[in-house]
């Protein structure tokens, strides 16, 4: 099975310093976890081999309805916000936006998340 890498466009200071302290750090800096239900990212990333890496498509009901596809690669799941959602007929191509990575137990959570 080939490596997956991951192509970055990222060029602020803030995606600077989140990629130096690690993977999930602006997912834990966009978050507050005593108001919010979502899974907290854990010190380190698991990078041992358990599995075939994951991957899910999430509904999420945001600004407005579009699907999350997260795919696992280096102890993470790396996320791309696709605002149509996914189609079955692959002639038919859908814009895909990086946002920050998530931790594994991202993949099977559900639940309200409040806004703000």
């Amino acid at each position: 099975m080939g490596t997956i890498r991951r192509a970055s466009s990222r060029s602020t200071a803030t995606d600077a310093a989140a990629d130096r302290d690690g993977p999930l750090a602006r997912y834990s800096r966009r978050r507050n976890f005593d108001a919010t239900p979502e899974p907290v990212a854990p010190k380190k990333t698991a990078r041992g081999r358990r599995a075939a890496p994951s991957f899910v498509i999430q509904k999420h009901w945001a600004s407005h309805l579009h699907y999350d596809f997260r795919l696992e690669a280096d102890g993470v799941l790396l996320s791309w916000a696709v605002p149509k959602g996914p189609c079955f007929d692959p002639k038919v191509k859908r814009m895909a936006v990086h946002v920050e990575d998530h931790p594994l137990d991202y993949a099977s959570f559900e639940g309200t998340i409040p806004e703000k």
